[in-house]
């Protein structure tokens, strides 16, 4: 399953190497090098995992920008910046940031760096337990919850629910599902997914609230209750 990086760097040399190189290691990447076009595109970017930030840029600064996507999403935030003062690494963290690296920097050092934050994010995120209406989702051993009931499904249909979990209220492109969680699109994959929703909607049949909705032509959008 690709994960999904939003980059923001001004510096359109390196913003074009950073973005290259991550796509390179298998990262699926979306670069703004302006970031006020990163507030209006947010709410249609779909699962990022990551946010990788340049702190100094003419139009807002990446310590700005990460309080504003902070309000609006959960996801993890590195700062890439040309300063190097311990101040501003530790209002960096103070604000919430995962890791913090001074330009220049090698590539191969800030993949690590991406590496290790989104592994210790999938560790914490398989260790908690989802509450889905009236259901408990607990990832990490692969169960469903209701009540008295206890439903062990697959690690693909796991990995499925947490990502439609993520997109609570959205429409999740068919192929975008099938990229992120078999690597290709494909016919006999997709039939497969169809499959697996079938069972996904099943378990989930004794809260009303919760659906599970196809959208024709596009893929499937969840409403979970808040």
């Amino acid at each position: 399953m690709l994960s999904h990086i939003l980059l923001v760097e001004d510096d359109l040399d390196l913003g074009l190497v950073l973005k290259q190189y991550l796509e390179f290691s298998g990262f699926e990447v979306t670069w703004f090098s302006n970031p006020l076009l990163v507030l209006e595109k947010l709410a249609a970017l779909n699962n990022i995992q990551l946010a990788i930030i340049d702190v100094m840029m003419p139009e807002m600064n990446g310590f700005d920008l990460s309080k504003i996507i902070s309000e609006r999403s959960k996801i993890p935030f590195l700062f890439l910046t040309a300063k190097a003062q311990s101040i501003d690494r530790i209002l960096g963290l103070k604000l919430g940031a995962d890791d913090y690296i001074a330009k220049p920097c090698e590539p191969e050092e800030l993949l690590l760096r991406v590496k290790n934050i989104l592994k210790r994010e999938q560790k914490s995120e398989l260790a908690q337990i989802i509450s889905i209406g009236n259901y408990s989702f607990l990832p990490s051993q692969y169960q469903i919850v209701f009540k008295d009931k206890t439903y062990t499904i697959t690690e693909k249909e796991t990995e499925l629910l947490i990502l439609l979990s993520q997109n609570n209220h959205k429409v999740v492109n068919r192929k975008e599902i099938l990229e992120k969680l078999w690597g290709e699109n494909d016919y006999f994959l997709g039939r497969s997914l169809d499959v697996f929703m079938t069972r996904l909607r099943k378990y989930f049949k004794e809260d009303e609230r919760i659906k599970f909705d196809s959208v024709r032509g596009i893929g499937f959008k969840v409403e979970f209750p808040d």
